[in-house]
């Protein structure tokens, strides 16, 4: 294995998937794209090895929650050591749904993807950082997660839950040379699926929502990797009282 550093990134679409994969293969570092679809990935796989980067794909559906150990391991086996985890899926089927209407299965039933998927691809990653006393681990979630937003609960408690998990993290892991933190985003993101479902049939998005570039969360990313002088972003920022 080389001394270069290798980034998985866990839910690797086509837009904040695709900026991060770039993002941080400029510099240098190997990439791991999971993701359900192998179609795509490979398709991003050729995209990046025609920039000079080098990435493999790792078709895998997260919500089977005993597989990502074994998916970490394939993903070592591959490339040596994660040096950065980021945990950013945005399923087409998860949708928000008024705390009125919020019941324990319907909870249940987005919890494997919002708060235990995270937790364990964590949990999978850090033995290694902790050896070497380096590593970051980024979850990224909603701004429901953050701020109170009527009629669109289910998602947010989850992600807030992942949020809590990533702040507790951080506090007893980064004297360590580990650092976690968390991106929540109020936005749609350009060119990402979520943003094309919006817009489906040329129906012009509501002005009320706003769309931001993922190359711009990707640099927060690489800032929160690399810098870790905090341990949360919230884009767009929120703001001031």
């Amino acid at each position: 294995m080389t001394d270069r550093k290798t980034i998985a990134l866990f839910g690797a679409g086509s837009g904040l998937g695709r900026s991060l994969a770039l993002r941080f293969g400029r510099e240098g570092y190997r990439v791991a794209l999971v993701a359900r679809r192998a179609g795509p990935l490979e398709e991003r796989v050729a995209e990046l090895a025609a920039a000079g980067i080098e990435a493999a794909a790792f078709p895998a559906d997260l919500t089977d929650l005993a597989g990502i150990a074994p998916l970490a391991r394939a993903i070592e086996e591959r490339f040596g050591a994660i040096d950065a985890a980021v945990y950013a899926p945005v399923p087409s089927d998860a949708g928000f749904v008024p705390a009125v209407e919020l019941d324990g299965a319907k909870l249940r039933s987005m919890a494997d993807i919002f708060t235990f998927a995270p937790v364990e691809v964590s949990h999978a990653v850090l033995p290694g950082m902790l050896a070497r006393g380096d590593g970051a681990v980024v979850i990224v979630g909603g701004l429901s997660a953050v701020v109170t937003i009527p009629g669109m609960s289910g998602v947010g408690p989850l992600m807030a839950a992942a949020r809590n998990y990533a702040f507790t993290l951080n506090a007893e892991v980064a004297g360590k040379g580990v650092h976690a933190g968390t991106v929540n985003i109020g936005a749609f993101l350009d060119r990402s699926t979520g943003l094309r479902a919006a817009t489906a049939g040329g129906m012009p998005l509501d002005p009320k929502f706003l769309v931001i570039d993922p190359d711009d969360v990707a640099e927060e990313i690489w800032s929160l990797v690399t810098r870790r002088d905090r341990a949360e972003v919230i884009l767009p920022p929120l703001p001031q009282a």
